[in-house]
């Protein structure tokens, strides 16, 4: 494979690039948390703002171009997650639209019935679940396996029953980036009749999508996490939509989807700049489609370009991520979480400090301009109990997105060096 990533392309789309700390350009290592956002973005929702601002379902012109735009940005989505239009809705944010989904299935539980959750995800895809121990659910939590930060399959297997009615579980864990095997997990729930609901939050912004090759019920995302505004996306199969009782508002459809999975009157700017986010991957994804040509057969349009956009974008960050891995892995009292080498991850690279606290170090980075997450990231379980690092305040997590560079973690390699000598 020829591919040879132009990191000062995408560098230039982003106006927030050129900031600096203390005299130190930025370094925007914060992408887990939520990426920034190319101009094309900004412009997509100014644009919606200035000239087509009103509430769907009028017969006037700017009502019109609201509908239009609403309906181009499912048809975007629905190229996102290799999907029907009709199977894709909006919402706030992929918590909340959790939460809409789980009071919703909540209608059909009975007391006795089962829902699985896991230990590795962010609470975002676990606290939904458990509400439903208030409908006579019975919320198990699926252990992790601590060699790897993947999921324990044996003790997945011995928690499935006839008795569960939903699973849910990330694809890709937030706190450590370990990617699950979504495809056995949702065969595996179907088997006994369950639903399946995926998190792809961390996923989504370093992988390629298929809701159609996994077969889940119901995935959700959130567009800030790969360069949009803030804004919950979530596919949700037709065959199971049409049957569910969303929450609503009485007076209006229950039966028409994607519209009965939205409460009120949605964010049309946000909806704008979250399907012109996808556009720039897509944009992206046109450059490189020679270089992946076998991943894309059989792919054709928007389709191609964005599984392209994708697949450049997760081949370049793995060269950020092995070199952050190894010099990271070469300071003494540094431990690093994740999976093990060869195995299935997103870029993302989790370490804790001996005797250190995880907000001292990211602390100490944020004053040389470098942006860095540190705690639990809503992974509670998992960083806290799991990994039993309460104590030490979490983890310190680096995210990679596409406009980072090799410099930028070459500094931060010896600005950690720097740390340790200055707290040895």
């Amino acid at each position: 494979m020829v591919f040879n990533f132009d990191v000062q392309w995408v560098i230039d789309q982003f106006p927030a690039l050129k900031r600096q700390v203390n005299g130190h350009p930025a370094i925007y290592f914060d992408g887990p948390g939520g990426t920034q956002v190319p101009v094309r973005v900004v412009e997509k929702i100014n644009d919606y703002l200035y000239h087509h601002n009103a509430n769907t379902h009028g017969k006037f012109i700017t009502s019109v171009e609201s509908d239009a735009l609403v309906q181009q940005a499912r048809e975007i989505y629905a190229d996102f997650f290799n999907c029907r239009w009709q199977e894709v809705s909006f919402g706030f944010n992929s918590s909340s639209n959790n939460f809409r989904l789980a009071l919703s299935i909540a209608r059909s539980i009975r007391p006795g019935d089962e829902v699985l959750i896991t230990d590795l995800d962010h609470e975002g895809n676990r606290s939904p679940w458990r509400l439903l121990e208030e409908y006579g659910a019975i919320v198990k939590s699926v252990k992790v396996d601590k060699r790897n930060c993947t999921l324990d399959m044996e003790d997945y297997q011995a928690k499935l029953s006839k008795m569960t009615k939903v699973v849910a579980v990330n694809w890709a864990s937030n706190a450590v980036g370990a990617i699950n095997d979504v495809k056995k997990i949702i065969a595996m729930a179907h088997h006994v009749g369950a639903l399946t609901v995926v998190d792809a939050v961390h996923y989504a912004a370093h992988k390629p999508i298929d809701v159609q090759d996994i077969d889940t019920d119901f995935l959700i995302c959130s567009a800030y996490k790969f360069f949009g505004p803030h804004l919950g996306v979530i596919y949700a199969k037709t065959s199971v939509m049409d049957r569910l009782n969303t929450i609503r508002v009485l007076a209006l459809d229950n039966t028409l989807a994607p519209e009965k999975f939205e409460i009120g009157t949605p964010s049309f700017e946000a909806i704008c700049g979250a399907a012109e986010a996808v556009e720039f991957i897509a944009g992206l994804g046109a450059k490189y489609t020679d270089s992946f040509a076998e991943q894309l057969k059989g792919l054709a349009g928007r389709r191609k370009n964005i599984v392209a956009g994708m697949l450049a974008i997760d081949a370049y960050e793995e060269t950020l991520a092995a070199k952050l891995r190894a010099g990271l892995g070469e300071i003494e009292g540094i431990t690093l979480f994740g999976p093990q080498p060869g195995q299935p991850r997103t870029s993302t690279v989790s370490f804790a400090i001996k005797d250190r606290k995880a907000a001292d170090c990211a602390a100490y980075l944020a004053q040389q301009g470098i942006f860095v997450w540190a705690g639990s990231f809503y992974a509670i379980k998992m960083v806290f109990e799991v990994l039993d690092r309460q104590k030490n305040g979490g983890l310190v997590r680096i995210g990679f997105a596409p406009y980072n560079t090799l410099a930028e973690v070459e500094r931060t390699i010896q600005a950690v060096k720097a740390f340790m000598a200055g707290h040895s």
